[in-house]
């Protein structure tokens, strides 16, 4: 359900109503359940202290939550890729035809987690990967599962995960998860931002996003860091 904007301040602002977004609000659906996976067989090499990745998964939200609790993560901001510039604000993606998915850009430490560390989360944790142009109850191209891969070294990581995956037959569904071409990174609105954490009782979040994070916690403990690096606490 898509709300006017003049109404998303102040509903932003009534914690206990909780927030819509570009995520259904009223369409909860229920938590994935997530896959233990294997590392990849093939990872990055770079000595670099940091790097970036784009990960899209559906709503930003959820995906942006569970990077944030990864360690070696330094900063996990939602926004939009796959469109130009000028049509990556909320009101223009939200109608699907913009070209762009709700994604989060992870700047993260090589020397801490590995790129391929952060695709077996996200094919793991974060999102469904055989899910089609949705999640959960999101649906519409703009929540579609994709790897925005910024360099050669992370096309060749992630394409050959998808088919160590697929060989492995790691899913009872096909992987229908996408490498497109990097164009850029718009960082969504602010009140996107850090959602998870600030809006820990809204009811999409407890049903679909906390359990992500849990899953996190219990099937990767070793990745799994108790305190979110927040935008907002750099801001």
């Amino acid at each position: 359900m898509k709300i006017p904007s003049n109404w998303r301040r102040t509903l932003l602002g009534l914690a206990a109503a909780g927030v819509i977004g570009q995520c259904s609000a009223l369409s909860f659906g229920a938590a994935e359940d997530a896959v233990i996976l294997p590392a990849p067989t093939l990872d990055q090499t770079t000595r670099a202290s940091s790097e970036t990745a784009v990960f899209a998964g559906g709503c930003f939200w959820g995906v942006q939550g569970v990077f944030q609790h990864v360690k070696g993560v330094k900063n996990a901001v939602s926004g939009y890729a796959g469109g130009t510039a000028n049509t990556a604000q909320y009101e223009r993606v939200s109608g699907g035809d913009t070209g762009h998915a709700e994604a989060v850009e992870v700047t993260y430490d090589p020397t801490q987690v590995s790129y391929g560390t952060l695709l077996q989360i996200y094919f793991s944790v974060a999102h469904n990967p055989t899910e089609l142009n949705r999640q959960g109850p999101d649906r519409g191209t703009q929540y579609r599962s994709a790897i925005f891969p910024e360099n050669s070294e992370q096309q060749r990581i992630a394409q050959a995960y998808i088919a160590q995956l697929d060989a492995a037959k790691s899913f009872n569904k096909p992987i229908v998860t996408k490498l497109e071409t990097y164009n850029g990174f718009y960082p969504a609105e602010e009140e996107h931002q850090d959602f998870l954490t600030e809006h820990p009782t809204y009811p999409y979040i407890v049903i679909n996003d906390l359990p992500k994070v849990a899953q996190l916690k219990q099937l990767y403990p070793e990745r799994y860091q108790e305190k979110p690096v927040l935008v907002k606490a750099g801001l």
